[in-house]
């Protein structure tokens, strides 16, 4: 199982990006943040729906320099097919981030969202820093889908704390009130919260 605070698996696979095959490695993203997320299958049900909602929030996600990363253990082929089905036909045709094809499911083993029994990825999502270090991970379970905007709250967690330095109490949201890590700082957070 992947550990919050560790460095995140490094890989190099095939992808499919704006329809055409690259080579894409984790280390291409160096000095950036990713959000990358494993989809069980291509062609399937509750995958198209989060694919199409991360790519609406894309502009959201770049405002905010986070580079978008899906992953299934489809072959980079597939993942092209897909992309040129509409939407209207279960496709997701107009997504505009890299799909990597990890058929040989090393990727989604080292991240520990690899299900052996089905031989798919359960709905993993992985937050990692501009050092590649892992500072999110949520997993769900193959029928229930991810929420986007509690994405982009985690990411505009992370955010919040590298460049003020306030930690990020329950519920809270860009222009909440944050604290500082101590207890003068939780003590003040209740007492403006009260």
């Amino acid at each position: 199982m992947i550990k919050i605070g560790t460095k995140a698996p490094d890989f190099t696979c095939e992808a499919a990006v704006e329809n055409q095959i690259k080579t894409v490695s984790l280390q291409d993203f160096h000095n950036k943040h990713k959000l990358l997320f494993f989809y069980p299958l291509d062609f399937t049900f509750v995958c198209p729906t989060e694919l199409h909602a991360l790519n609406d929030n894309l502009d959201e996600f770049k405002k905010r320099g986070i580079q978008l990363l899906g992953a299934s253990v489809d072959s980079v082929y597939s993942h092209l097919s897909w992309l040129r089905t509409p939407k209207s036909m279960g496709g997701i045709q107009g997504i505009a981030y890299p799909l990597l094809s990890d058929l040989t499911k090393n990727i989604a083993r080292e991240y520990g969202v690899l299900n052996e029994e089905q031989g798919v990825a359960l709905r993993g999502v992985f937050l990692i820093d501009k050092n590649n270090i892992i500072q999110h991970a949520s997993i769900n379970n193959l029928p229930l889908g991810r929420n986007v905007d509690e994405i982009l709250r985690t990411c505009d967690a992370l955010l919040h704390f590298e460049q003020n330095g306030q930690v990020c109490p329950a519920n809270w949201t860009p222009g909440k009130p944050a604290m500082q890590a101590t207890e003068q700082g939780v003590r003040e957070y209740f007492k403006e919260s009260v």
